[in-house]
């Protein structure tokens, strides 16, 4: 089907859930029911095109793909489909797929019922004046309670139950049924294709032939072949050299009209041109203004990344480049440490977008790195009247020019089987958490909120909660704002040197847990020397933890299988000598495993 649809017959719609509430595997129903793909050619998580996303089981690039449809009544529709992805992290990405849509599927396990991010998706839904279509999806599933899932749509989302949809996306049961509701409930787009282009940029990928290929929702006028197109947060113009669609793989068309969804290349090898979320129009007859909703994300945790070999500086700073076009959240600068070099000081959206970047950065694109202790944003009050923003912990200034520092604390909704509640309660309390509500959802679930330090779910949070819980317990979070705290810099140091990329900003109530922690680890990752190698942890100047690595030590005594006790005590006491020398002019080599180890969690 060409993009010369009329657009009444153009449904845009995207799935929203909780994490492995079956998004994926419903996508790749609707694909197959479309012959999109050749059975032999097909596979499952058809849109998820990172190895990382299939080990994992989870959506982290949102996809767009064009599904035509011939309805009941003999109608011939264009249904352009973004997936988006579940978790917490992500909740940008959902935001601007949403905004390029009229209509979504809100699915709910048949198994687990309405969890935190459910809540969370559905809201954002809502901001955008979407249509909601509520999906049951697992009903073949022998832990399948539908009454209790229609009960919960009614209750805690607020939505018609007896309208909700139920399907097995795993079997492809009542698909059929969903594609003409999706057909008959949701609205087709308003627009007109005589107006000047206005487009919404709602992603965009790198191709290493063809320059940056930006994905398109567009809301007024046409693109097509030939024109020129500007940019309107930066300004810079480029002439389009095709349009198209995505059907899987690109599909090229004539042209785009109003109220389509497709992709343009213009030749775009300036990756910091292109920006997500922002306005596309015709640079000749421009619209008069740029869509809403335009921002630049606010990352929340901070961590560092040098290469290994410190030679590989130049291809690490290319690959981020081609990394933030795919991945509009990722911030970064340029940092330097004395132990490890030059590198960047790279801002995340949380714990899960860290971990992706990192192995992005390794599979991808063949980079051998370390990265530093994640830390979040800190404001400090300074005696003189000043105030600081740190998230590095080397610019941490003199203790004594701090009158009082404050940290990020965020509002944590928690809903879980209340089998489990004492162990959670328990586990927030331990992150410093206060409750500030406690609600019964039903006999079964309850919903806890906490105040919590953002600091705190950095580590080994969210992994703890899914152990203790069986994987049933779902977790969500906005961030509200600083409250005063007390904070310290814990210094590393190795062979009484302080160790820069070890630093971290830590609540001084748990400095010397942590640092006890860390000085293990390393015992346990640092190769032994010919010299004693005492590992420490400090806050100022006061050690607070102290482990010792010993030392390797050569057999003097071996030839002495007899003599005077004098001769061995003289022959050790050289070998002592030579240990203390070498001591002062020995140097500590720190393997990679070293900071890996610093950041696995508590309980590993």
């Amino acid at each position: 089907m060409d993009s010369i649809t009329h657009i009444t017959h153009i449904r845009n719609f995207c799935i929203i859930a909780h994490i492995d509430h079956g998004k994926s595997t419903l996508a790749d129903r609707l694909i197959q029911k479309a012959h999109l793909i050749e059975d032999r050619n097909f596979k499952d998580q058809i849109l998820d095109t990172m190895d990382i996303e299939r080990e994992r089981g989870i959506t982290i690039k949102s996809q767009a793909v064009t599904i035509p449809y011939t309805a009941a009544d003999g109608e011939d529709y264009e249904l352009n489909f973004v997936d988006t992805p579940g978790h917490v992290d992500f909740t940008y990405e959902v935001s601007r797929a949403i905004s390029s849509c009229e209509g979504a599927l809100l699915l709910v396990d048949a198994t687990q019922g309405v969890q935190a991010q459910t809540l969370s998706n559905l809201y954002l839904a809502m901001e955008h004046n979407l249509e909601i279509v509520p999906v049951i999806n697992k009903i073949d599933m022998a832990a399948a309670d539908i009454p209790s899932a229609k009960a919960q749509i009614d209750k805690d989302l607020g939505l018609d139950s007896d309208r909700a949809l139920l399907v097995s996306a795993r079997q492809g049961t009542w698909v059929d049924e969903l594609f003409e509701a999706i057909v008959r409930r949701i609205p087709p787009p308003a627009g007109s294709a005589a107006s000047p282009l206005k487009a919404l940029i709602f992603d965009c990928h790198y191709d290493a032939y063809r320059g940056v290929i930006v994905h398109l929702r567009l809301f007024d006028g046409a693109a097509k072949k030939g024109m020129k197109i500007r940019f309107m947060s930066c300004g810079a113009e480029y002439e389009v050299e095709s349009v198209g669609q995505f059907k899987i793989t690109l599909a090229e068309t004539t042209e785009l009209k109003a109220g389509g969804v497709g992709y343009i290349i213009a030749g775009i090898k300036t990756v910091s041109d292109v920006r997500v979320g922002d306005t596309v129009t015709d640079a000749a007859n421009p619209c008069k203004e740029a869509l809403s909703g335009f921002r630049e994300v606010k990352p929340v945790v901070f961590s560092s990344i040098y290469p290994v070999d410190s030679n590989d500086y130049e291809e690490l700073k290319t690959s981020l480049e081609k990394l933030k076009l795919n991945d509009a959240s990722l911030v970064y600068e340029k940092d330097s440490s004395a132990a490890l070099g030059f590198g960047f000081r790279c801002g995340f959206l949380g714990l899960l977008h860290l971990e992706v970047i990192q192995e992005r950065l390794e599979r991808e694109f063949n980079q051998a790195i370390i990265f530093t202790a994640p830390s979040v944003k800190y404001k400090l009050h300074l005696k003189d009247g000043g105030e600081l923003m740190i998230d590095n912990p080397s610019d941490y200034p003199d203790e004594s020019r701090i009158d009082s520092a404050e940290e990020p604390y965020i509002r944590a909704s928690v809903i879980t089987p209340a089998s489990f509640l004492g162990n959670i309660m328990t586990l927030c309390m331990e992150k410093r958490g206060v409750q500030t509500n406690m609600t019964y959802l039903d006999e079964k679930r309850v919903e806890l909120i906490y105040d919590m330090p953002l600091a705190e779910v950095l580590f080994d949070f969210y992994d703890r909660l899914k152990s203790i819980s069986r994987g049933y317990a779902s977790f969500d979070y906005d961030i509200t704002g600083y409250k005063e705290t007390s904070l310290a810099k814990l210094d590393i140091l190795l062979n009484g040197k302080a160790v820069d990329a070890l630093s971290q900003l830590v609540f001084k109530d748990k400095a010397y847990e942590r640092a006890r922690t860390v000085c293990e680890r390393l015992c346990g990752e640092i190769p032994r020397q010919q010299f004693k190698i005492p590992v420490q942890g400090a806050i100022g100047s006061q050690i607070i933890a102290r482990e010792t690595i010993n030392a390797l030590r050569k057999d003097v005594l071996a030839k002495c299988y007899g003599g005077d006790v004098t001769r061995k005590r003289k022959l050790l006491e050289k070998q002592k000598e030579g240990k203390k020398r070498m001591k002062m002019v020995g140097d500590v080599e720190l393997p990679q495993s070293a900071f890996l180890a610093v950041l696995k969690t508590n309980d590993e």
